[in-house]
């Protein structure tokens, strides 16, 4: 079976820690050691949250007074793409002995008049204060809006139309190569109508969204979604919380999930449904094995036909 593994954020760092070289290693020991069982069975394409993009590398892109015009956003995540991507394959290739793993800088195709870009929402870099933030968005054009720790710059989201290096990756899964690639959503380009030339942008791509476009493109079998909790619940964080352990794309969209959290996951797991008419989990990332074995996490399926 063919499983592309979207891998969230949190893992690396995980939820509440900084995103330090030195928080990485023992983390990425605990995905290997999550992942290994299912790549000891499955091909596996692995697309890793980057929580250092908005993090770390912005941090010092803004803040290094050497830098006159700071490093564009789209590098910042090729950058952080490379880190990750290194470390991952790194300790998969220990947790795996004999098995190739390849590590892969990929760029994400969007529209350049994708509405997104109007209505720029996703925080990037660190917190600042009123006056600091306002100072910074005259002086290097950012938009900034008020977090719950202050001021930060906000960025476009522009959904993903395609990864532009998947045929590279599905050579690779047919030579028996567990691929790492997509890492942040990947690098953000548009191309230009008449030469076909690409362009980086300043943006962030959802990485669970181009999770499922990479996954229907390689014809994928099964798409899983992993987080920081066991599966999807309905009013997640109320004393009215209950677990959804089975949906339908339809089901899961009326529920109405918030941007912010889950509403990715659950949009890009009823895309792959979809389009696909395969199966999508979501879950915790020390039960993948179990997730996709269906012992645990949520299961997304197509609608049952009836006649």
């Amino acid at each position: 079976m063919r499983i592309v593994v979207a891998l969230g954020g949190n893992a690396l760092p995980r939820r509440g820690e900084r995103p330090d070289a030195a928080v990485q290693q023992p983390n990425i020991d605990r995905v290997a050691t999550a992942l290994a069982p299912l790549a000891r069975e499955h091909e596996l394409v692995l697309t890793p949250g980057e929580g250092t993009r908005t993090g770390l590398p912005a941090v010092e892109g803004a803040a290094d007074p050497a830098l006159g015009d700071p490093c564009p956003l789209h590098l910042l995540g090729a950058r952080t793409q490379g880190m990750i991507g290194s470390l991952l394959a790194t300790g998969l290739h220990d947790a795996l002995p004999g098995r190739r793993v390849a590590a892969l800088v990929t760029h994400t195709l969007v529209r350049a008049d994708d509405p997104a870009f109007s209505r720029p929402t996703t925080f990037v870099g660190r917190s600042y204060s009123r006056d600091v933030a306002h100072a910074l968005a005259r002086e290097r054009g950012w938009d900034i809006a008020r977090d719950t720790a202050g001021w930060r710059r906000v960025v476009p989201s522009p959904s993903p139309e395609r990864v532009l290096e998947t045929g590279t990756v599905h050579e690779l899964l047919n030579g028996g190569t567990l691929v790492v690639c997509a890492g942040g959503g990947g690098v953000p380009v548009v191309e230009d109508r008449d030469t076909g030339a690409l362009t980086g942008v300043e943006a962030v791509v959802d990485k669970d969204l181009t999770a499922a476009s990479l996954a229907e493109d390689l014809k994928a079998d099964f798409l899983l979604i992993l987080t920081d909790v066991p599966c999807v619940y309905d009013d997640f964080g109320t004393p009215a919380q209950q677990p959804v352990l089975d949906a339908t794309p339809a089901e899961l969209r009326r529920k109405g999930f918030p941007d912010g959290s889950m509403g990715p996951k659950t949009e890009a797991a009823a895309r792959f449904v979809e389009r696909t008419a395969g199966l999508a989990a979501i879950g915790a990332l020390d039960a993948a094995y179990e997730i996709v074995h269906g012992r645990s996490g949520t299961l997304v399926r197509p609608e049952l036909v009836t006649g």
